[in-house]
């Protein structure tokens, strides 16, 4: 089986990485497989002021590839392979593991050692090793590049409209239904909890709307995405869910709860009785967004 690889870390799926990836799908009129080489988001280390972590952890990540119609990944750990020259790498991945015949990447894709090769040294890798190269233009939305590091700092100041403008759908709270503190419950608003991955990009603490599909059927939900410092004690930053309109045990279950608008920043309050008279007018307006 010959493929057509995208390279890229991919991990937001947004409208540039869509790019990449439809052009190496576009191959299966040439008879070759769609595949994709990437990156575990949570091997990779980032740089400070480039955006707080990676936007999607690997099982979402792979549901979006999915989506967008590949069928086979390979997704090392970064560091098993970060020490390899980039010739290493083209023989030892492109070549021998995923037998590529075409391949794509945006302009500013690297690889090897160090990032010590990009877009040329690829070109005459393809050369000496029997597969084309195709290089995807930037996409770009207004005067601006769509990429994961706008995406992050939008997704950090609560701007959830623009951040999924560029994601090409709506950003999504992807993860295991885990048990909580029950405060929800016993003001009447039972939520469902969500932890954020070990390094993973955290959305501008506050309140969202948004929805959630349950077995084929959506919901509109309202997030709350913090700390919750109404209550005592420290914790992890995490996604509290309220559900309009479900009742029933979801724990275990892994969700994807989409994010479409902010509605406020999070904040104390001074009993529960006004936290939860704020929930009623937090659920009231995301029921109408």
């Amino acid at each position: 089986m010959k493929t057509a690889v995208a390279l890229g870390l991919f991990d937001g799926v947004h409208l540039g990485h869509r790019a990449v990836i439809k052009a190496a799908c576009e191959q299966k009129r040439y008879g070759l497989t769609p595949a994709v080489f990437t990156f575990e988001p949570e091997s990779i280390s980032y740089k400070p002021g480039a955006g707080q972590g990676y936007i999607y952890g690997q099982r979402y990540k792979w549901q979006l590839l999915h989506e967008c119609g590949v069928s086979c990944f390979y997704s090392p750990p970064f560091e098993s392979i970060k020490s390899w020259s980039g010739e290493s790498f083209v023989k030892r991945v492109l070549k021998q593991r995923l037998n590529a015949a075409f391949v794509c990447c945006g302009r500013d894709f690297r690889f090897g050692a160090g990032a010590s090769c990009g877009v040329d040294e690829l070109r005459d890798f393809g050369k000496a090793y029997g597969f084309e190269v195709e290089v995807v233009n930037d996409v770009r939305i207004g005067d601006s590049n769509v990429s994961s590091s706008t995406i992050r700092r939008m997704l950090t100041e609560g701007d959830i409209r623009g951040a999924n403008v560029l994601l090409g759908k709506p950003y999504a709270v992807s993860g295991t239904v885990v048990e909580g503190n029950r405060i929800g419950r016993t003001i009447g608003f039972p939520t469902i909890n969500q932890n954020f991955g070990e390094g993973q990009l955290v959305p501008r603490y506050g309140v969202y709307s948004g929805s959630v599909c349950i077995d084929g059927m959506t919901y509109r939900a309202v997030t709350n995405i913090g700390v919750k410092p109404t209550i005592e004690g420290e914790r992890r930053p995490l996604a509290e869910t309220h559900i309009l309109g479900w009742s029933g045990d979801l724990y275990g279950k892994a969700l994807n709860v989409s994010l479409d608008g902010f509605i406020r920043g999070e904040r104390r309050f001074d009993d529960l009785g006004a936290l939860r008279a704020q929930i009623a007018e937090d659920i009231s307006l995301a029921a109408d967004i």
